[in-house]
């Protein structure tokens, strides 16, 4: 769980009362302290939302005053243990079904993507458009290669662009996700394509952090810039 620099630096500095409305006319121990609070509420939502807050409260002043706790640190240790365990199991539980969800929304989505004129399909799944003809070689796994991109979620959403940070990337071609490697055996110098990747040939069941959930079907437009040459062994 997730803790705030010096929780009982806070409530030493604040004595504000859930009641009491703060505004800039407040005392300076008063706007403090509920800046301290705001900003550790904020940093923590996720810890704390499903928290009993006046417990909270209660368990913090007490801390704070060195006063006798209503809980032993074993008692504490053990329910903060059982606490965590519910936590996990029901977070596991959630992703299960966003990964459910997410399998079906991908597969209809590539399903109907397949008719669209101009999509061309692969053995291994991954769906590519060629939005651009390049011309010479093709880069290799072993192939370094400079290139721009942006990534998408099906819904639109995007997660990551190397054009709007104006910073191509440089890796080497069996180093990315599978549909990404096979993908760019595809393409020639100068060429753009777009690739639609099924989940097992990106981020698969796990997903990546917290824009890429578990199942995700990905849609890549990539420039292949440049094929730098073999990676060093």
């Amino acid at each position: 769980m997730k803790t705030a620099i010096s929780i009982v630096c806070l409530c030493a500095l604040s004595s504000v009362s859930f009641a009491q409305t703060i505004s800039t006319n407040s005392s300076v121990q008063e706007q403090v302290g509920y800046s301290f609070g705001y900003l550790m509420g904020r940093s923590n939502a996720e810890s704390v939302k499903n928290l009993d807050l006046d417990a909270f409260m209660q368990g913090l002043k007490t801390a704070a005053d060195g006063s006798k706790p209503a809980l032993t640190d074993e008692e504490m240790a053990h329910i903060l243990t059982q606490y965590k365990k519910q936590s996990d199991a029901k977070q596991l539980i959630e992703l299960k079904q966003k990964a459910t969800a997410n399998a079906k929304i991908g597969a209809e989505f590539l399903a109907a993507n397949a008719k669209k004129s101009g999509i061309q399909r692969t053995k291994s799944g991954l769906q590519y458009q060629v939005l651009k003809a390049g011309t010479g070689s093709s880069p290799k796994a072993n192939s370094l290669v400079k290139v721009n991109y942006e990534g998408r979620l099906i819904d639109g959403t995007v997660f990551d662009s190397s054009i709007a940070r104006n910073q191509p990337a440089e890796f080497q071609v069996s180093q990315v996700i599978q549909g990404w490697t096979e993908g760019l055996q595809l393409m020639k110098q100068g060429a753009q394509y777009r690739f639609f990747i099924p989940a097992e040939l990106g981020y698969g069941q796990i997903g990546s952090g917290d824009a890429i959930e578990p199942n995700s079907t990905l849609i890549f437009d990539v420039e292949l810039l440049e094929i730098l040459g073999k990676a060093p062994k």
